[in-house]
């Protein structure tokens, strides 16, 4: 509470006051200091002694202090002048960024009854070890140390676990610095090396096979990628006409089902059956109607009771008849097989 001013002595002027700068409240977490703004307010410490920190995947010198071992990190009213929980934790980390200057340094996983604070998180391709600070210990825990020599016995805690080891440090208590730094090579050896990334496949598809008279060997599926298939096997010039005979087709019968059997293309009405295919042969394309014998005119091919057929060479492809054809087909009861 503000004591109350003094009455003014009479002839004193104005601009013999000492004037007086205004209080300034504390910057909010997460500003920025602007220059010749004060230090942050010291850190708290929780119950079990491990520093409050905010979150954050930040670098866990914010919780070890590199340079100065007690710099900011408790407050210097309620801390004891030589803080060994700090000093223990300092130490270690320095000793893991020895042994791998490549070591990643995070804080991790916050509770959600205790938003402020963060576990310091030594990482080289998966987590090598955690630090923690509690009333009577520094914990140092290995997520792999079952699985990592430790002939220096260093490890006093969590020996039951099937995966994790654990390195109690208590007050007064040293670790031994070259076998530390040994335990953590091997921590990191054990991880292995980074996962490589799925490269895509660049590998090309094999050619496909042609058979006899240069007709492409596609597997019998429905639609209408393995038609597209065919036609892009089509060896030379026939490959043009299957393009022509495919887009004609589909021009005229908008509601067409394709397929490949038998190694050529099928077109087909749903529910009514195929009404014409085509085959490559060395020096022609067959177009073959399997109701060829009700069409006008017949086409030229065949003798037997329904289907009819006619060769097309290079060149050769009469588009508005074969769509007067591919009409008259696709109109009647189709071959189901």
């Amino acid at each position: 509470m503000m004591s109350e001013s003094k009455p003014k002595a009479k002839g004193k002027s104005r601009a013999s006051k000492p004037r007086t700068s205004p209080t300034k409240s504390p910057p909010k977490a997460g500003t920025k200091a602007r220059p010749g703004a004060s230090e942050a307010e010291p850190l708290k410490l929780l119950a079990d002694g491990n520093p409050r920190i905010a979150n954050a995947d930040a670098p866990v010198h914010a919780l070890v202090p590199t340079g100065k071992p007690f710099s900011g990190l408790t407050d210097p009213r309620t801390r004891d002048p030589e803080n060994w929980r700090e000093a223990a934790l300092a130490r270690v980390r320095a000793l893991i960024l020895e042994a791998d200057p490549e070591m990643i340094e995070e804080r991790k996983w916050r509770k959600p009854s205790n938003a402020m604070a963060g576990v310091p998180v030594w990482s080289h391709n998966g987590i090598v070890c955690t630090g923690e600070t509690y009333t009577k210990v520094v914990k140092l825990t290995f997520a792999r140390g079952a699985s990592i020599p430790d002939p220096s016995r260093l490890f006093n805690s969590s020996l039951e676990g099937n995966s994790r080891r654990a390195i109690d440090i208590h007050e007064g208590e040293n670790v031994d610095a070259a076998a530390f730094k040994v335990l953590v090579k091997a921590a990191v050896a054990r991880n292995g090396p980074p996962a490589k990334k799925a490269e895509p496949d660049t590998r090309k598809a094999k050619p496909v096979k042609l058979l006899s008279g240069g007709n492409p060997q596609i597997a019998k599926a429905d639609g209408d990628a393995p038609v597209q298939a065919y036609i892009a096997a089509m060896p030379g010039w026939k490959r043009q006409i299957g393009t022509r005979l495919d887009a004609l087709i589909v021009r005229n019968v908008p509601n067409v089902g394709k397929a490949v059997k038998w190694n050529s293309p099928f077109y087909g009405i749903d529910g009514r059956g195929w009404f014409v295919s085509f085959h490559v042969f060395s020096n022609y394309v067959k177009v073959t109607f399997f109701r060829g014998t009700s069409l006008r005119p017949v086409p030229p091919g065949g003798t037997g009771k329904d289907a009819r057929w006619i060769d097309i060479h290079e060149d050769d492809l009469d588009t508005a008849q074969m769509a007067t054809w591919v009409k008259q087909a696709a109109a009647l009861p189709g071959w189901v097989p």
